[in-house]
């Protein structure tokens, strides 16, 4: 399997941020897992990823994006409408999975159709969920 060189994850959960940042280690699919918890952090990240150094170096660009839903400043759909307006350099090649709470099938719907979203998965993110996206879009 492959090894992404960064995971964006996206939650103002902090219990979901530690439990998939543990999977995702767990899992060993990068050595860099960024979190944010709110969807302008992390268009912020994005817009300058690539381009500016932190302690660890530079910001990777994200490979894997796990998006919630429903936050607080901009919600998932918010950020998917965001995202599709940054460059392309800014984007670069990520796949977002949309991790949701919410049984509406409607949301599901909507995920699939729209194209800067790749897949849809209910939280919280277990290891066969991150198996199944490893498998799906990196392998």
């Amino acid at each position: 399997m492959k090894k992404l060189n960064s995971v964006l994850l996206i939650d103002d959960d902090m219990a979901t941020n530690f439990i998939s940042k543990m999977l995702i280690k767990k899992a060993g699919i990068t050595d860099h897992i960024e979190t944010v918890l709110n969807e302008q952090q992390a268009i912020e990240y994005l817009k300058n990823s690539g381009k500016y150094e932190n302690s660890d170096g530079i910001f990777p660009k994200p490979m894997l994006i796990l998006l919630d839903i429903n936050m607080p400043v901009m919600d998932g759909w918010e950020f998917a409408e965001a995202f599709s307006k940054l460059d392309e350099n800014q984007k670069g090649e990520v796949i977002i999975v949309m991790l949701t709470s919410s049984l509406n099938p409607d949301d599901k719907e909507r995920a699939a159709n729209l194209p800067v979203i790749s897949g849809f998965q209910n939280k919280i993110l277990t290891m066969e969920g991150l198996n199944s996206i490893m498998n799906q879009y990196f392998s």
